[in-house]
């Protein structure tokens, strides 16, 4: 009779830990720093702990947590964190229009609002090249309202994966928001859920979803960078989505 061999114990050695910290954010924490130890120093001790809890909030502003982004094919992942404030169908701008665009016709836009608290860094829907990449300075309203998507400063993105499909998606700044990075160049190959651009201080995300895609998500609902689905070739739609 053939023994039985028990599985293996498998035990964990993962523990928490706070996510690190985005480069671009070191100055800032240092100016945080410097301004809460000056005017600590020069106004009041009083000051002392609020413009700590300040510092503490610029580090968390920046953190860069690892993220377990879905594999397989026919998938929109989500760019950025935070709150699904708009699908709807709506006309595709200009600038990700053209030749390397997505065309002329209306797609369903899914806009993503991130807070101040939200993290800040964008990562890309699917895998593939990037063909586009334009920049364009504006006005800095709320980016929660509809006029931001036509006059805030904004940076399109398209990205073409290895099935031919074109993606595109849109980097908001906002109220508070005064700069948008970009990490990538039109040519780039990226993997889905790559860094591809980080927005300083709240703004929004537009992300237009291709006719043959699904939305998965519901108004309401947070978003996740790197891992919320928010297409699906064939998907079913869920309740609460018009399209």
């Amino acid at each position: 009779m053939a023994s039985l061999e028990k599985p293996p114990v498998v035990t964990s050695t993962i523990k928490w830990r706070f996510p690190e910290m985005h480069p671009e954010g070191r100055k800032y924490v240092l100016i945080a720093l410097t301004v809460t130890l000056l005017c600590t120093w020069m106004i009041s001790n009083v000051l002392f702990w609020p413009l700590l809890a300040v510092t503490a909030w610029v580090v968390a502003f920046f953190r860069d947590p690892v993220r377990v982004t879905p594999q397989g094919d026919g998938l929109i992942i989500a760019p950025a964190d935070g709150l699904i404030t708009m699908i709807q169908r709506m006309p595709v701008p200009l600038e990700l229009a053209g030749e390397n665009g997505l065309g002329a016709a209306p797609l369903v836009r899914v806009s993503i609002f991130m807070s101040v608290f939200d993290v800040h860094i964008n990562r890309t829907p699917i895998a593939g090249t990037i063909r586009q990449v334009v920049y364009i300075s504006g006005k800095f309203v709320n980016a929660d309202l509809d006029k931001a998507s036509e006059e805030n400063e904004r940076q399109h993105i398209v990205v073409e994966g290895k099935d031919g499909r074109r993606v595109g998606f849109t980097q908001i700044a906002g109220l508070v928001a005064r700069r948008i990075l970009g990490f990538v160049k039109p040519g780039d190959t990226v993997a889905t859920g790559q860094r591809v651009g980080l927005i300083r201080f709240g703004s929004r995300v537009d992300v237009f979803l291709p006719d043959d895609f699904k939305c998965q998500v519901c108004l309401g609902q947070r978003a996740v960078a790197g891992e919320t689905i928010l297409g699906r070739v064939g998907g079913v739609v869920p309740s609460g989505i018009s399209q």
